[in-house]
């Protein structure tokens, strides 16, 4: 004796061993034996034999007429016996009643199951909306097979050419144009980034990754509406100072500028003076809200995206020549000490006297220079009227950084320099770069006099008014870091915490307020501060524990990062582009972390096979493989350990570790060719190399 039953909603038969009340014991035809209760049972035979008939029922259920079942079946509910009676004939066989169970079972659209080896007709209008839904489903399919056709034959059809970037990082899983590229991908045992590269969709590595960053942060558009700056209303008094403001040349945006005055006298003033848009630019006006809406300004090689329209820029930037509107602190130093004994902030027009470029002066303003007598050195006229100044400044700023050490617990690292990119082109300055451009990689040396006067100067001022919002109980946005220690992470909140990593006691942006969205908000709370003095709290923009203030800190929080990691992405790009163009295979690296390397004289980060029993710190020649700038790829084989000095001398922090390891990956998709196999929606890294064998 035979038995047809459910199990988990597929058809089974077992030959049965022995029976109980409410349950049957059986084996399998595989040999295994199975408990199968006897409410699963649909019904009991004795010939044929299973195997012959399953495969008789199965044709046989192939070749019913569904329509024409439908029409024979009762309208009430009714059994699948009833069906192959009244479909097959009243003595229908074990055959017949199973191939009936298997039609009833295969089509739900048209039968609904109303109990074990029950039915029920579905509505007439019910079953044309199920079919209008299959034959859709099947026009779909068709359609993907023919996009998936396209693709393996190297060309990429329009419509995933007009999705690509939301099929590669956005995706929406049920789209046919995403399937199309994950079954073409599956067919042609390509990764998604080769795949559609070879279809010609991806035809320029330069605009794959510009209209990406596009896609994800500017979707529509960087343009700008047309808004006007408006005036600033106070009749601000004049400041008695000659300011001057240190930038690259590259800079339009300048945030701030500096002023020393009594030189001489035994206390000296120092001014840290700061663009003062928030003087003009109202909360939730039409121009703070395209500010709110960017968050800062975007940075690149060759190319940047502003926060604020140029026009609304120039101005409140703190322009030589101009007398401008500036949120203003003033330093008391000891001349002799170097003991800062106090300070007050000013809303003023500051004369700005000069725009100093470091990158055109780095090389006369040199520590030499600015703690001699000023002579010697090819220094322009301005610059030399400047000597007092710029000397007392660098004396300053040695002084501010020796206080933050030991804070700190130990010296800030300056053994790698900043890298600067210069492209070179025949294109109109401004305009987008092509990707085709010659790059100068240029070093400028962390640390470097001018860039210390400024840094310190910023650091002294973003220090005194977040500490300064703090004591008034007005809430501003700060940057904190518990401690030092590995993995404990810069954080952004409304609370003024310590930043342990720059050694003060509590940091709020705000001397980059044309520039950053963070900037502008705290300078407002510091306007207040200035005009109301205790009860600042009373007239601020923002009270405490406002709920916008936190929202402005998160979205801000999330957009920096993309940014910075757009950043870092382009400047990975023309580092690659520069390899190319010299024709560059060999390079020597400092290992670091994880198998990874770091080039002694270029901006990149590699992983480098060779590297088990070797210190942290060695250095090694390594041999260049294959350069992928869509995915940003560029692997290496140490070929040569150099036996340096400098072995097992790396002191980078292991936050900037991180940060390096994170580069040195590949793009990440959020495309998953083994959805459906063997895994399910997990995001990865792609290497664009062919996928394995399944």
């Amino acid at each position: 004796m035979y038995i047809l039953f459910d199990d988990a909603g597929k058809l089974q038969t077992a030959r049965v061993l022995t029976e109980a009340e409410a349950s049957v014991q059986a084996e399998l035809t595989t040999g295994k034996r199975v408990k199968v209760k006897t409410a699963n049972i649909f019904l009991k035979f004795g010939k044929p034999e299973p195997a012959d008939l399953m495969a008789k029922a199965g044709l046989l259920a192939d070749d019913m007429d569904v329509e024409l079942a439908y029409e024979f079946a009762p309208e009430g509910e009714f059994g699948f016996q009833d069906l192959a009676a009244d479909y097959f004939s009243a003595d229908a066989g074990t055959t017949e009643q199973v191939a009936a169970l298997m039609c009833l079972q295969a089509v739900p659209h048209y039968f609904r199951r109303a109990g074990k080896g029950r039915f029920k007709k579905a509505p007439r209008d019910i079953v044309e909306q199920a079919l209008a839904a299959i034959e859709k489903k099947k026009q779909v399919q068709a359609q993907i097979d023919g996009w998936v056709a396209e693709l393996t034959q190297g060309t990429c059809p329009q419509p995933i050419l007009d999705q690509l970037y939301r099929i590669l990082f956005k995706p929406d899983k049920n789209a046919p144009e995403y399937k199309a590229v994950v079954e073409a991908s599956r067919h042609s045992q390509s990764a998604p980034l080769a795949l559609l590269e070879k279809a010609g969709a991806i035809s320029n590595a330069y605009q794959f990754h510009w209209q990406r960053f596009l896609f994800d942060q500017f979707p529509k558009g960087t343009g700008f509406p047309n808004l006007e700056a408006p005036g600033i209303a106070d009749d601000l008094p004049e400041a008695p100072v000659e300011a001057f403001s240190i930038d690259d040349s590259m800079t339009t945006e300048i945030d701030d500028a500096l002023s020393v005055r009594d030189l001489g006298s035994g206390e000296v003033t120092v001014g840290i003076h700061i663009a003062a848009p928030g003087l003009a630019i109202e909360t939730d006006s039409p121009l703070d809200q395209v500010a709110r809406s960017r968050l800062s300004t975007v940075y690149m090689p060759g190319h940047k995206i502003t926060m604020l329209p140029d026009e609304v820029v120039q101005a409140y930037t703190l322009e030589a020549g101009r007398s401008c509107p500036a949120v203003s602190l003033y330093v008391k130093v000891n001349e002799e000490t170097l003991e800062v004994t106090g300070s007050h902030t000013a809303l003023e027009r500051v004369p700005i006297a000069h725009n100093l470029r470091h990158d055109q002066l780095d090389g006369v303003v040199t520590e030499e220079w600015l703690l001699g007598d000023g002579t010697g050195a090819d220094a322009p006229a301005e610059v030399q009227s400047l000597h007092g100044s710029l000397g007392f400044l660098y004396r300053l700023a040695r002084q501010l950084k020796l206080g933050r050490e030991e804070v700190r617990g130990k010296p800030e690292n300056f053994n790698r320099p900043d890298y600067t990119f210069k492209l070179e082109s025949n294109g109109v300055a401004g305009d987008l770069p092509s990707g085709g451009e010659t790059v100068v990689i240029g070093t400028r040396s962390r640390g470097a006099p001018l860039d210390l006067m400024v840094a310190e100067a910023m650091i002294l001022a973003n220090s005194t008014w977040g500490q300064w919002l703090a004591s008034l109980g007005v809430p501003g946005i700060y940057r904190s870091q518990a401690s030092m220690a590995p993995g404990v992470k810069v954080r952004m909140s409304a609370r003024a915490l310590p930043h342990a990593g720059i050694g003060v006691p509590s940091y709020a942006w705000s001397t980059s307020p044309l520039r950053r969205y963070v900037d502008l908000v705290n300078q407002r709370q510091i306007i207040a501060c200035a005009r109301h003095g205790a009860t600042a709290a009373l007239a601020a923009p923002f009270k405490p524990k406002d709920a916008v203030l936190l929202s402005i800190i998160s979205a801000f929080d999330a957009a920096y990062g993309a940014y910075g990691r757009f950043q870092s992405g382009m400047e990975r790009y023309w580092t690659l582009c520069w390899l190319e163009q010299h024709g560059t295979t060999e390079v020597e690296a400092t290992l670091f972390k994880d198998n990874l390397a770091r080039v002694n004289t270029l901006p990149l980060v590699l992983p480098v096979l060779g590297s088990d029993g070797l210190p942290r710190g060695a250095q090694v020649r390594v041999r260049l493989g294959e350069i992928d700038k869509i995915s940003l790829e560029i692997k290496g084989t140490i070929i040569e350990h150099l036996d340096t000095d400098s072995t097992s001398k790396d002191s980078s922090d292991s936050g900037d570790e991180d940060e390096d390891a994170d580069m040195s990956a590949p793009v990440a998709l959020a495309i998953d060719v083994s959805e459906g196999e063997d895994a399910a929606g997990t995001q990865h890294k792609h290497n664009r190399s062919p996928a394995p064998e399944a």
